[in-house]
């Protein structure tokens, strides 16, 4: 892979720390020290704002604009799309010491320290500004997310006179709607209604298509001396402070933030105004101020990286990578509201529009299965919540059930490129996957038969409309589609989307046949609710008997689809470096002419039903389809890294892991300005805990057959598995599973080949035990 770090940040187990302020880096950074807590997200820019290039960006999960895509009018193919839309810039904070505004990329700024503290969620900001009159001032900036009551927020920002010399400080704060959308590049909101009291400010603002509404308001305290006035500007609403920075002297100002976002379409507003108001009032009233918020925050954050922590001994960068991974994807999903799902992107960035993609299923959700089960409930409970809307995806692709969108944050398909949104089944694929994943690994048959019944049996439907039985009649399959490659289009037979058409087929009739025998009630209502038919259920096990996979017992390969073999054959490694990212610099049907593989696509269902297939099986396909991949796609490289493992490649699995946990920290794609790989963060996880902990779960009963990487003394990662916590500390010489918590039953593992029984006590199993092949 042509691809290398662009290292600039400190190694630290916990901390992400840039030294020194650098332009060319400016927008890079604001990604990487991105603030979240799945409900609102913010990215690190200046509060005083910077005239190097810079994305201001502040986003809700659920709060998007829409706009008329351009193009053709074919049936199918999307006339709208929508997108989540700039908001609120609640840190807005302009900064001036006489008449000389502060500007990172103008002033005069020396000792610059910028610092992502994920033991305590907390994002600070420091420098020295020695100013036009010759005053020397440390500035310092303060922020951080509430992770519990997610509608509120605190900034702090102080200032220090460190030279000789006083002069006068003005800070205006404000709560400013006054944004421009990045990709827009115009403004998407209308200003509703703003009011003051003596210590408060509040503004509400809705969307200008979508008419969502959006209060921000925030309450103050400042250190003794300061002068405020009320400051209204263009959709804004705030105060001056205004002081007098003696020699050696401390001036400082919090503000308490409260955002309230109201989803609904069209809302009237009074409620997300009433709720922001009463929530102001009563922070005025307690008076809580920002270190006494901070160390409930640090009890929070202690809470969680007791039940997700991976720990590696031997390998800071790593280290501190995959801490910074976990950071990420609890800020940006934690199971708060089922209406919420994981963009591409996070809340850090307006590049996929923040919308999520069948990444959620087959990357996130393992994640979450593992350390928050009740999260990854909700991930499913909101693709039943937009089952409607794929139904409707489905009718406009001329048939039945229920396709889910290959990008959406609403429900509906928001891609409009019609060779994915059209082509592309893998979002349907990976919600049955999703489904069969979550109740075999939690045992909850209450959610399997009260909504993931439903699902299951509409995509199945789906799936057999938009099926074709070949020409004799021989066998079913799938014509004029696009696999996870994606760089093959119109292809028939795909093999992933075959193949996970036939489990997802199957695994809907076993959860039918269960729910007769062990729900009778439960089956009755939902074959009255959707009128299920015995012939129907026929239907759907003769597809799945009949699926045509192209497998050759001989060569013991999977063709990707029909006529690959036969591709022209490109050499992936001799694609000079500079031609990355293709799309940007390649024409785009090039992409398409040969066998090169965007990102794995058999290698995928291999992972995913991992124990269907022989040691052998995997090893041929990896050997075949790997030097054919160029790992276009941030996603590839852990998925290969996990066979490489397995496969007893260890230098080759580490090898492609290096990319994993700072994929973002060091910014590999050259893209991170856009924002964070949130998926790829989860995929990180997977790297370690599937890869080298070699955890399997698409089996009845878990696996784990751990290695250690010869450059690391030992690591340990943690999963909840039968409402217990399992410890997992891997060594040179032996694997301990040890409690995390009360273990109430005695678990299945098998280890090595070896079925086990955890029961709490330590489990010692000298690695002399593993096997391979």
């Amino acid at each position: 892979m042509a691809k290398y770090a662009d290292t600039y940040l400190l190694c630290d187990p916990w901390r992400i720390i840039e030294e020194g302020w650098r332009r060319e880096r400016n927008i890079v950074s604001e990604s990487i020290f991105s603030l979240g807590n799945e409900y609102m997200g913010v990215r690190g820019y200046a509060e005083e704002g910077c005239t190097a290039e810079t994305l201001r960006g502040s986003y809700f999960n659920g709060i998007y604009e829409e706009e008329d895509t351009v193009g053709t009018a074919y049936k199918g193919i999307v006339t709208k799309t929508h997108f989540m839309v700039n908001a609120v810039d609640w840190l807005a904070a302009r900064i001036a010491a006489g008449e000389e505004i502060l500007d990172m990329a103008v002033s005069h700024i020396e000792n610059f320290r910028r610092i992502l503290d994920m033991k305590r969620g907390l994002l600070t900001r420091t420098f020295d500004w020695l100013t036009a009159s010759g005053a020397i001032v440390r500035v310092s900036f303060e922020r951080a997310l509430n992770m519990e009551a997610v509608e509120e927020a605190w900034q702090r920002v102080s200032f220090a006179g460190v030279g000789k010399g006083s002069v006068d400080i003005t800070v205006e704060m404000l709560n400013s709607f006054d944004v421009v959308h990045g990709g827009g590049k115009k403004n998407y909101w209308e200003f509703v209604k703003r009011e003051w009291t003596e210590k408060s400010a509040a503004i509400q603002c809705r969307t200008v298509k979508t008419k969502q509404q959006v209060f921000s308001g925030f309450c103050w305290n400042a250190s003794d001396g300061a002068r405020s006035r009320r400051l209204e500007k263009e959709k804004s609403a705030g105060f001056s402070f205004s002081f007098a920075l003696e020699q050696a002297g401390e001036i400082w100002i919090e503000k308490r933030i409260y955002n309230v976002a109201d989803k609904q379409r069209g809302a009237a507003g009074d409620q997300a105004w009433n709720r922001g108001i009463h929530a102001l009032r009563e922070a005025e009233k307690d008076g809580t101020r920002f270190d006494a918020a901070l160390a409930r925050q640090e009890n929070y954050w202690r809470s969680v990286w007791d039940s997700v922590d991976i720990r590696i001994e031997g390998d800071e960068a790593n280290q501190q990578g995959i801490r910074f991974c976990i950071f990420q994807m609890h800020q940006a999903y934690h199971g708060y509201d089922s209406f919420n799902n994981i963009g591409a992107k996070g809340l850090t960035g307006e590049a996929y529009n923040g919308h999520t993609f069948w990444d959620t299923e087959t990357y996130c959700l393992p994640f979450y299965l593992f350390s928050n089960p009740r999260a990854a409930r909700n991930l499913l409970d909101y693709r039943y919540a937009t089952l409607q809307e794929a139904r409707s995806r489905a009718n406009q692709l001329d048939c039945t059930g229920a396709c889910y969108p290959v990008a959406t944050l609403n429900g509906e398909e928001g891609c409009n490129l019609w060779q994915h949104a059209s082509l592309q089944f893998q979002p349907s694929t990976a919600v049955a996957y999703g489904i069969a994943h979550y109740a075999r690994i939690s045992g909850d048959r209450d959610f399997l038969y009260r909504r993931g019944a439903e699902m299951l049996v509409e995509i199945s439907r789906f799936l057999y409309s938009r099926g074709s039985w070949n020409n004799d009649g021989s066998g079913f399959g799938f014509y004029a589609v696009m696999g996870p490659d994606e760089f093959h289009m119109m292809v028939n037979n795909n093999c992933y989307t075959n193949f996970m058409a036939k489990k997802t087929f199957e695994y809907t009739e076993k959860t039918l046949r269960a729910m007769e025998t062990e729900d009778a009630e439960k089956y009755a209502a939902l074959v009255s609710a959707i009128s299920i038919t015995a012939e129907e259920r026929r239907e759907f096990a003769r597809c799945a008997e009949k699926m045509i996979i192209l497998y050759d017992d001989n060569t013991k390969l999977f063709e990707q689809h029909e006529g690959y073999f036969g591709l022209p054959h490109i050499e992936v490694r001799n694609i000079p470096a500079t031609d990355f990212p293709l799309y940007y610099n390649w024409s785009y049907d090039r992409i398409y002419r040969t066998d090169m593989i965007k990102q794995p696509d058999v290698l995928m269902f291999l992972f995913l039903y991992n124990q269907d297939f022989s040691f052998e099986v995997k090893k041929q396909n990896y050997e075949f389809y790997e030097p054919h991949t160029i790992h276009e796609s941030s996603l590839s490289p852990s998925i290969h890294s996990v066979f490489a493992s397995e496969l007893g490649k260890d230098d080759e699995a580490f090898r492609f892991f290096s990319f994993a946990t700072r994929m973002d920290i060091d910014n590999y794609n050259r893209n991170t300005a856009e924002g964070l790989h949130t998926t790829s963060n989860a995929a990180a996880w997977i790297n370690i805990v599937y890869g080298f902990g070699g955890l399997r779960s698409d089996g009845e009963e878990l696996v784990c057959n751990p290695v250690c990487p010869r450059c690391w003394k030992s690591y340990e990662f943690r999963i909840q598995y039968h409402g217990a916590g399992i410890r997992v500390t891997v060594g040179q010489k032996s694997v301990r599973f040890s409690a995390a918590g009360v273990v109430n039953e005695k678990i299945p593992i098998i280890v090595y080949g070896k079925r086990r029984l955890f029961d709490g006590a330590d489990l010692v199993i000298a690695r002399e035990e593993q096997c391979t092949g």
